[in-house]
C-alpha cells in the first residue's frame, strides 16, 4: 500500500476534511433519537407543553441542517479526493505501460490493459468515494448508537450484542465467496474489450470476408460469459441484503417485545423505547452498510490486484545499467558481433543466429531474404526494440545497451512494416518526427517522400483529419506519410522495413533518389521483398533462416550467393511471365 500513498498525498486535505464532515452528520444521526425521546417523555407525556415541543423541534431542525451541511461537504470532498486519486493513478499506470518492452506487452491482451486503465481504476475510485462518504459514517453511527443504547438500557442492549457476531460471520462468508467471483468477472470483461477492439480495428477485413455473423457469434459468446459471471458474483451481493434485513427485523421485534414489557412494568418510558428502537435501526443499518462496503471492497481488491500486476511487471528492457547515457548517435556506424536472438527463452530455434557484419556511416544497405527469415527482427535490435540474447549490437562503436533509450532512439528513424498513423490531422502525424518543424520543413520532407502531391489534393491539405489508423488513406499513401514522418526526424540511421511495398516502382525510384540527395550522411537500411528496390545500394545482406548467407554488391552476390541468385531469378521469371 505504500505505493498508493503518493496518490493520497496531493489530496490529503480532502481525505481528512471529507470524513470530518461525515462525523458532523454522524453526531446528528445519534442525537436525533434522543431529542425525539425528550419530546415524547417530557413534552407530550411529561406535560411540559407546546413551548418545550417547539424548542426541541427547532433543535431537531437545526440538527438536521447541520447534518445536511455535513453530508454535502463530505460528498464534495470525497469526490475531489477519489477523482484526483484515480486521475493520478491512471496517469502512472499508462506511463508504466508506455515503458513496457514488446515482450512485456505480449504478456497482456490489449483489452486487458484497457480494462485495467478504465474499469479497474473506476472500481477503486468508487470504492474510495464510498469509504470517505460512508465508511467513517457507518462505524461512527454504529459505535455512537451502541453507546447510546447501553446508556438508555444496558440489559436491552445485550440483545443487539447477541446478533452482531452472527452477522459478522455471515458477512465474512459472503465476502470470502465473492472475491474470486469478482476476479473472474473482470477477466471476462477483458475478453469482451479485446474482441470489441479487434473487431473495430479490423472492421474492413471483417466486412470484406463477410465475417459479420462469425464476429457476432464470437462477441455473443464472450458477452454471455461476462453476463453469467456477473450474475454469479452479484447473486452473492443480493444474498447479503435479505440476510441483513431479516436480522434487522428480528432484532427490532425482539427489542420491541422485551422493551414493551419493560414499559408495561414501568421500568422504561415510551420515549426511551422509541429512541432505543431508532438506535437499534441505526446499529443494524450501519452493519448492513459495512457489509456492502466489504462486498464492494472485494471487487475493488480484485481490481487493485490486477493494477498491481501491471506495476509489478518487471520491465526487461531499460537503460538503468547504461554505461554512457550521455552518448548520442553522431555518425551512424552499425556493427553486429556474434548476435543470437529469439523471442521466447524456451524456444529451441534461434530467430537470428551468429550474425556478424559492419555498416559504415552514410552507407545504403539492403537486406533481402525469404519471408520469416529474421529481417525485421534484425533491424529492431538496432534501436533496442528487443535485446540480443547473445553477442552485441554496436552503434558508433558503442553497445546499444550503453546508450540511454531516448538518445539511441532519437538517432534512429524506423518505418515499420505495418504503417501506423494516429487520429488527428496529417500535419499532427508528421510532427511526430519533429514537433517543432516549420511548415516549410514539413513540405520539404513530404515532397521527398512523394507525399506532398496527394496531400495537397485534399481540400484541407495538411489539416486533413485522419480516421483511426489512417483508414481514409490508401496503403501507399499511408506508407509515404510514415516515410515523411521518419525523414522529419533527420536521424543518423534510417531503417525502412519493407516500407515501399504498397507504392509503384516509379514512385519508389523517386523516393530512393530523394534519399541519396537529401540524406547523404545518413546510414540507410532498406528491407525489401523486391530485389529491384535494393539492386543499386552500396551492399546487400542476404538472410536465410536467421543466418547471413551473403554480403556484397548485386553482381558479387549473383556469383557467390546461391540464395540471392535464386531470389533474383525467381523474380525475373515472374516479370517475364507477366
Amino acid at each position: 500500500m505504500r505505493r498508493y500513498w503518493k496518490y493520497v498525498k496531493p489530496y490529503l486535505s480532502a481525505f481528512i476534511i471529507g470524513p470530518v464532515f461525515m462525523i458532523v452528520e454522524v453526531i446528528g444521526e445519534v442525537v436525533m433519537p434522543l431529542l425525539l425521546s425528550k419530546i415524547i417523555d417530557h413534552g407530550i407525556i411529561g406535560g411540559r407543553g407546546v413551548p418545550y415541543i417547539i424548542t426541541m423541534g427547532i433543535t431537531m431542525v437545526l440538527t438536521a441542517l447541520c447534518m445536511m451541511a455535513g453530508g454535502v461537504g463530505g460528498a464534495y470532498f470525497a469526490i475531489e479526493a477519489s477523482t484526483g486519486f484515480a486521475n493520478d493513478l491512471r496517469k502512472d499506470l499508462f506511463k508504466q505501460i508506455q515503458r513496457f518492452s514488446f515482450k512485456n506487452i505480449d504478456q497482456y491482451s490489449p483489452g486487458s490493459l484497457i480494462t485495467r486503465l478504465t474499469n479497474d481504476i473506476t472500481q477503486i475510485q468508487n470504492m474510495i468515494q464510498m469509504l470517505l462518504r460512508i465508511a467513517l459514517r457507518a462505524p461512527g453511527m454504529l459505535i455512537g448508537a451502541l453507546i447510546m443504547a447501553f446508556v438508555l438500557n444496558p440489559r436491552l442492549a445485550l440483545v443487539i450484542l447477541c446478533v452482531m457476531p452472527l452477522l459478522a460471520d455471515a458477512i465474512f462468508l459472503i465476502m470470502k465467496t465473492a472475491f474470486p467471483l469478482f476476479s473472474t468477472m473482470q477477466r471476462k470483461l477483458d475478453a469482451v474489450n479485446t474482441i470489441t477492439q479487434e473487431n473495430l480495428t479490423n472492421i474492413r477485413v471483417v466486412k470484406s470476408f463477410v465475417r459479420e455473423p462469425y464476429e457476432e457469434e464470437k462477441f455473443k459468446k464472450a458477452n454471455t460469459e461476462l453476463k453469467e459471471s456477473t450474475i454469479k458474483a452479484l447473486k452473492v451481493v443480493i444474498l447479503n441484503m435479505p440476510v441483513m434485513i431479516t436480522a434487522m427485523n428480528l432484532t427490532t421485534l425482539a427489542v420491541v417485545w422485551f422493551g414493551g414489557n419493560q414499559v408495561i412494568a414501568g421500568n422504561m418510558t415510551s420515549g426511551v423505547l422509541t429512541a432505543f428502537v431508532n438506535y437499534v435501526g441505526q446499529i443494524l443499518f450501519s452493519l448492513m452498510i459495512v457489509s456492502m462496503i466489504i462486498l464492494n471492497s472485494s471487487r475493488s481488491l480484485a481490481s487493485l490486484k490486477r493494477i498491481n500486476e501491471v506495476f509489478a511487471t518487471e520491465i526487461d528492457l531499460t537503460d538503468e545499467k547504461a554505461l554512457d547515457k550521455g552518448a548520442i548517435v553522431q555518425y551512424g556506424k552499425i556493427e553486429f558481433k556474434g548476435v543470437y536472438f529469439k523471442y521466447y527463452k524456451n524456444n529451441e530455434k534461434w530467430v537470428l543466429e551468429d550474425i556478424n557484419f559492419v555498416i559504415n556511416p552514410g552507407e545504403t544497405v539492403g537486406i533481402i531474404g525469404s519471408t520469416g527469415c529474421g529481417k525485421s527482427s534484425l533491424v529492431q535490435l538496432v534501436p533496442r526494440l528487443y535485446d540480443t540474447d547473445r553477442g552485441e549490437v554496436l552503434v558508433d562503436d558503442v553497445n546499444v545497451k550503453d546508450y540511454s533509450l531516448e538518445n539511441l532512439r532519437n538517432g534512429v528513424g524506423i518505418v515499420l512494416q505495418k504503417n501506423l498513423l494516429f487520429s488527428g490531422t496529417i500535419k499532427e502525424n508528421l510532427k511526430w518526427g519533429d514537433e517543432d518543424a516549420s511548415n516549410d520543413e514539413i513540405y520539404r520532407w513530404a515532397e521527398s517522400a512523394q507525399a506532398h502531391g496527394f496531400i495537397s489534393s485534399f481540400p484541407a491539405g495538411y489539416d486533413t483529419e485522419l480516421g483511426q489508423g489512417g483508414v481514409n488513406l490508401s496503403g501507399g499513401q499511408k506508407q509515404r506519410l510514415c516515410i515523411a514522418r521518419a525523414l522529419l526526424k533527420k536521424p543518423k540511421i534510417l531503417i525502412f522495413d519493407d516500407s515501399t511495398s504498397a507504392v509503384d516502382t516509379v514512385t519508389e525510384a523517386k523516393i530512393r533518389e530523394s534519399f541519396e540527395n537529401e540524406l547523404p550522411g545518413t546510414t540507410k537500411i532498406i528491407i525489401a521483398q523486391r530485389i529491384s528496390s535494393v539492386i543499386d545500394v552500396d551492399k546487400i545482406i542476404v538472410l536465410d533462416d536467421g543466418k547471413v548467407t551473403g554480403i556484397g554488391a548485386h553482381e558479387e552476390l549473383m556469383k557467390s550467393c546461391k540464395v540471392y541468385s535464386e531470389i533474383y531469378n525467381s523474380q525475373m521469371d515472374k516479370k517475364v511471365t507477366a
